[in-house]
C-alpha cells in the first residue's frame, strides 16, 4: 500500500505538473475520510503520510474546551477531562490518539481521485493567478474558445482561460469561436468556482494601453497620457502631456499620416479618438477638451466643481455633440461638470445672477445699486464674504476707506443674524405631523426643517423627488432616496 501511494503521487505530480506536497495532502484527506466511516459523523480524523516511505498513521483528534463550551463529545474534551487523564493540555490545544489506519483500497482510491482532481484544479488556478496577477491592467491576447449568451470564454494559452463579459465588449462588435482577440485584463475576481480572469475591451485603460503599444514615446515615458474617456465603439478623448519639450505629444500620438492613431482606432472597432493637449489650468484643459468646438468664455464654480462653457450659437451643436457626446466625454476627461450654452445665454444668465446678488446686497445692507454692483464686480457673492473677508482685501477696492468697510461688515453681520432668527422662527412655527416625526430614519430637527418647507406629513414626503430634497443642508442624495422610499412604503402595502 505504501508503494501504491508513492506511485500515485509520482504519476499525478508529473502528469499535472503539480507539487507532490499537494498530492500527498489530497491522499491524506482521502484516507482520513475513509477511516472516519468507523466513527461518529462529527469525529475528527487526521492522517499523516511519511513522504519518503509512503507509510501512514491515522489519528483521532479531540479539541480541549472549557467546561461551559463542551457541546460535541465526538471531537471535544473538557479541561477537567484533560486534567483527570493527565494529558497536560490547555484550552485550545488538541489531543490526538492513534487509531487503526484504513487500507489504501478501492474506496480510498476513489475518494483520493476526487480530492486530487479538486486539488489539482485549485493548484492550476493558483498558478494561473500567480502568473497573471502582475498583468492586471495590461492587454492580453487569446483565442475565443466558447461564446455564451452573457460572455466569451477566451483561451490565453498554458491552461489559462479568461471571461470577457458581453457588457465589456465594444458596441456592435461580434466574435466567433477561434477568433483571435486582444483585451485588457481588468481584474482577477474570486467567486465560488475559484479565481476568474476578467477581460474588458471598453474600459478607457484598454485604449491607453493600446497607445502605449503603438507610441514608443509613451512607453519610454517621454509622453504621458493624463486622462482618457470613451464612448466605446463611437468616440473617445485622451489628454497627453510631453516631458520633453522637443516632442509634440499630439503629433507623436497621431503618427505619420495618422498611422498610430488609426491602428488604435481599428482595434477599437473604428472608434474615433480625439487627442488633446493636457494643461494644469483646469479652464484651459476644458477648452482643449471641447475640441473641435471653439470656446468663447468659461465661468468656474469651485463650490459645485462645475464650469459654464459659452460658445457661439453656430458652434453650439458641435460643442454638445450628437446625443451630448462631445460635452460628456470632455466632462469625463477633465473631471469637471460642464454646462454648455450660447454666449448670448451665458451673458443673460450672468446678468440675471448679478441682478440677484445686487438685490440681495441692496435689501440686506441698505446700500444703493451702484455700490452693490461694485461689490458684485469685485467677486462678492454672499453676505458672509462681506462680513468676514479680511479688511485688507476690501480696502484694496477703489474708493473704499476704513469707515465704509467697517460699516458694510457691520451691516452684513447684522443681516446674517436677522436671517438666522427668521429661520429659527420658521422652524418653531412649523408643525410636522406625528407620522413624519416618528417615521424611521427621521429626527426632530429634520422634521422641523421639512415642515418649514411645507412637507408636514409622510404623504407630503412621499410625493417629493430626490432633487426636491438635496438642497436641504441636512440631507444628501442617499438619505433623501431612503426617506422617500420609507414614506412611500404604505403605498406599496396598500397595492398588495
Amino acid at each position: 500500500m505504501s508503494k501504491d501511494i508513492l506511485l500515485v503521487v509520482e504519476a499525478v505530480s508529473n502528469e499535472k505538473d503539480v507539487p507532490k506536497q499537494v498530492i500527498f495532502e489530497a491522499v491524506e484527506i482521502a484516507l482520513a475520510s475513509a477511516a472516519k466511516r468507523r466513527f461518529e459523523e462529527e469525529a475528527k480524523i487526521r492522517v499523516s503520510i511519511d513522504q519518503r516511505t509512503g507509510d501512514y498513521t491515522t489519528y483521532r483528534q479531540w479539541d480541549i474546551v472549557a467546561d461551559e463550551d463542551y457541546a460535541q463529545p465526538a471531537h471535544e474534551l473538557t479541561i477537567d477531562d484533560s486534567v483527570e487523564q493527565n494529558l497536560g493540555l490547555a484550552i485550545g490545544e488538541i489531543f490526538e490518539e492513534e487509531v487503526e489506519s484504513e487500507a489504501f483500497g478501492r474506496i480510498a482510491a476513489q475518494t483520493a481521485k476526487q480530492v486530487i482532481v479538486q486539488k489539482v484544479r485549485e493548484a492550476e488556478r493558483a498558478k494561473v493567478v500567480a502568473r497573471y496577477s502582475e498583468k492586471v491592467g495590461k492587454p492580453v491576447h487569446g483565442q475565443v474558445k466558447k461564446v455564451t449568451r452573457d460572455s466569451l470564454i477566451v483561451d490565453l494559452g498554458e491552461n489559462a482561460e479568461a471571461v470577457l463579459p458581453k457588457d465589456q465588449l465594444i458596441s456592435r462588435e461580434t466574435f466567433r469561436m477561434n477568433d483571435r482577440i486582444r483585451a485588457l485584463l481588468l481584474e482577477i475576481r474570486d467567486d465560488s468556482r475559484g479565481a476568474q480572469l476578467i477581460l474588458s475591451r471598453n474600459d478607457p485603460a484598454f485604449m491607453v494601453e493600446l497607445f502605449r503599444l503603438e507610441v514608443p514615446e509613451i512607453a519610454e515615458e517621454m509622453i504621458e497620457i493624463r486622462g482618457a474617456a470613451r464612448d466605446p465603439g463611437l468616440r473617445a478623448k485622451i489628454a497627453v502631456k510631453t516631458n520633453d519639450r522637443r516632442i509634440d505629444p499630439i503629433g507623436a500620438c497621431v503618427g505619420m499620416r495618422g498611422a498610430r492613431v488609426q491602428a488604435v482606432s481599428n482595434e477599437l472597432n473604428g472608434e474615433r479618438v480625439d487627442i488633446v493637449l493636457w494643461d494644469d489650468n483646469p479652464a484651459q484643459l476644458v477648452i482643449n477638451a471641447m475640441s473641435p468646438a471653439e470656446v468663447d468664455s468659461i465661468v468656474i464654480d469651485e463650490d459645485t466643481h462645475s464650469m459654464q462653457v459659452a460658445v457661439s450659437a453656430d458652434n453650439l451643436a458641435q460643442a454638445i455633440g450628437r446625443n451630448g457626446q462631445n460635452v460628456r466625454l470632455a466632462s469625463n476627461l477633465t473631471g469637471w461638470q460642464l454646462n454648455v450654452m450660447t454666449s448670448e445665454d451665458a451673458v443673460a444668465k450672468q446678468q440675471e445672477e448679478s441682478d440677484k446678488l445686487i438685490n440681495l446686497f441692496v435689501n440686506n445692507l441698505d446700500i444703493d445699486d451702484d455700490l452693490a454692483g461694485q461689490l458684485v464686480d469685485e467677486g462678492f457673492a454672499t453676505l458672509e464674504e462681506i462680513a468676514y473677508v479680511p479688511m485688507e482685501e476690501m480696502l484694496d477696492i477703489d474708493d473704499f476707506d476704513e469707515d465704509l468697510v467697517n460699516e458694510l461688515r457691520s451691516r452684513a453681520k447684522e443681516a446674517l443674524l436677522n436671517l438666522a432668527l427668521q429661520a429659527e422662527e420658521q422652524l418653531e412655527e412649523a408643525a410636522p405631523a406625528e407620522d413624519l416625526l416618528t417615521m424611521e430614519g427621521m429626527d426632530n430637527h429634520l422634521a422641523l426643517v421639512l415642515a418649514s418647507k411645507g412637507i408636514c406629513t409622510m404623504e407630503d414626503l412621499a410625493e417629493q423627488s430626490v432633487d426636491d430634497l438635496i438642497d436641504i443642508e441636512e440631507i444628501n442624495e442617499e438619505r433623501a432616496a431612503s426617506l422617500i422610499m420609507t414614506a412611500r412604503a404604505p403605498w406599496f402595502a396598500e397595492s398588495e
